[in-house]
């Protein structure tokens, strides 16, 4: 059911929906829709808001819901690193076991900041129009339009 509703609020043009609108889309009961809105909410993959009238809640789950997911999922670990750090310092540095913790916290560390540099980097995406194509020289020198956007 989660699923069904993340999916019905990235696919609704207006870019938020009523429980109400969500029982009538998917054919569910209300009280299903609202355990799957609460679960989404923890997850901070969605918000609650008031419609204009301020008489209903709307949901809405919006572009930037995935770069704090991704920040998210790095800081998450950040704490597994941390913590096989610590392990490293309760069994002593010496041991074997110490050593693989101390390479699954450089791993972590390294996975979790390549992921927030990408984040960073990719977070425009969000925030912009679908690709168009566009034009790029073709061999003969002639422009070729290209879906993807890149050049050449």
């Amino acid at each position: 059911m989660t699923a069904r509703v993340l999916t019905c609020l990235f696919t609704t043009d207006a870019g938020s929906v009523t429980a109400a609108e969500l029982v009538q889309r998917l054919q569910v009961s209300p009280a299903s829709v609202s355990k799957a809105i609460t679960f989404l909410e923890s997850q901070g993959l969605v918000r609650r808001e008031r419609d204009e009238g301020g008489r209903r809640e709307r949901y809405v789950a919006d572009n930037d819901v995935w770069y704090q997911s991704t920040i998210a999922s790095a800081r998450a670990n950040d704490q597994l690193a941390a913590t096989a750090r610590e392990g490293v310092v309760v069994l002593g540095a010496s041991t074997p076991a110490a050593a693989r913790l101390e390479n699954i916290a450089r791993f972590l560390d390294f996975i979790s900041e390549s992921i927030v540099r990408a984040a960073e980097q990719a977070r425009e995406v969000l925030h912009t129009g679908p690709a168009t194509a566009t034009s790029a020289p073709s061999d003969d020198g002639s422009d070729v339009a290209r879906p993807d956007g890149r050049a050449g």
